[in-house]
């Protein structure tokens, strides 16, 4: 089975033929249900060029699909990936009509601070800030939300804390919202083994590994992460260009220290940190997702099922689909937008 990637907007003119007729045939054939877990070999198409909007302490570099008119979805993405999980996703969901916003988080990609002096803040609810300000910023009232890993935690706050502003939330591996008092709580061996890098990051040799070995670094964890996902080196390559961003080694680094308690956050972001520290519910229609092999650390599906008070789903998607579920089964995380959209009215 073919695990073939999409590049977007760093790919040569030649590969930017590869979407060209995605979208006419999602239009046909993107029925519930009508998708295999893994991706197929890609058809070629239109990649829309990367545009930058400054949105609150951000100059956010995004993609853009869809008609302009359409109901907005904005997709984030997770650590170490980039707008590059979306390739395949983004134009199916265009083509049945949706405009898709795929923005890179800060720290990666083309997005910036637009303040030298504004601190280098990977807090959770610095990064739900920054969704709210772009969707201002571009001027989206409302839209669904949807990610993984960083990105599903961003979404789920932004879900819990702005509920006027999210039509309906894709979030795999479910409610990932946590706290510094939760997370100072030890977790069994096996589980903290795989909590690995967050220790490493909390020493001054971590911070310095990661700099100096950033790509193969995060090479390692994609493969730990997804460990029957067949990637090869220009896939990676391609998202690996998103961690040279100047601030991408601060925002990881400072992220997993703050989890721990290690580094302060801001202070504005108090008040939202201390009612997310109480798991407020999602009270919005939902759907969340699952690989059968991920190998990155997720609670199960029965932890967090209680947390959803409105329309909920939970999708696990079989044949060996690891933590990147959008790159890995692009039409089943496309389908799940589509069906939780619909539920949204």
């Amino acid at each position: 089975m073919s695990n073939r990637s999409l590049g977007v907007a760093d790919l040569p003119r030649r590969d930017f033929l590869r979407f060209a007729r995605l979208a006419a045939a999602a239009a046909t054939t993107l029925t519930a249900g009508a998708f295999p877990a893994r991706a197929a070999t890609p058809t070629p198409g239109v990649v829309p060029a990367i545009k930058q909007i400054d949105a609150g302490v951000l100059n956010i570099g995004y993609l853009e699909y869809g008609p302009a008119s359409g109901t907005p979805v904005l997709l984030f993405h997770g650590w170490p990936y980039d707008i590059h999980a979306f390739a395949e996703v983004a134009p199916l969901l265009a083509a049945k009509g949706h405009r898709v916003i795929v923005p890179h988080l800060r720290g990666h990609g083309t997005t910036r601070f637009r303040a030298d002096a504004t601190m280098r803040n990977g807090q959770q609810a610095a990064l739900a800030a920054d969704g709210i300000a772009l969707m201002d910023a571009l001027g989206i009232r409302t839209a669904v939300v949807a990610g993984f890993d960083w990105g599903a935690r961003t979404a789920d706050i932004m879900a819990v804390l702005w509920p006027e502003r999210c039509r309906a939330l894709v979030s795999v591996s479910g409610y990932l919202i946590g706290s510094q008092a939760g997370n100072a709580k030890p977790l069994a061996p096996a589980a903290e083994l795989q909590w690995w890098y967050q220790f490493y990051f909390a020493t001054e040799r971590g911070k310095l590994g990661y700099a100096a070995n950033t790509r193969a670094f995060n090479k390692q964890i994609w493969h730990q992460a997804s460990p029957e996902w067949n990637f090869d080196d220009a896939t990676f390559d391609r998202s690996a260009a998103s961690f040279d961003n100047p601030d991408h080694v601060a925002i990881v680094i400072h992220n997993y220290r703050w989890r721990l308690g290690l580094a302060e956050g801001e202070s504005q972001y108090d008040a939202m940190e201390a009612r997310l520290a109480a798991a407020p519910p999602v009270t919005i229609p939902a759907i969340t997702m699952e690989g059968d092999r991920n190998g990155a650390p997720h609670p199960a599906p029965e932890a967090y099922r209680a947390r959803f008070t409105a329309a909920y789903e939970h999708r696990t998607i079989n044949g060996g689909i690891g933590h990147n579920l959008p790159q890995e089964a692009p039409q089943a995380f496309a389908q799940a937008v589509l069906d939780v959209s619909r539920r949204a009215g």
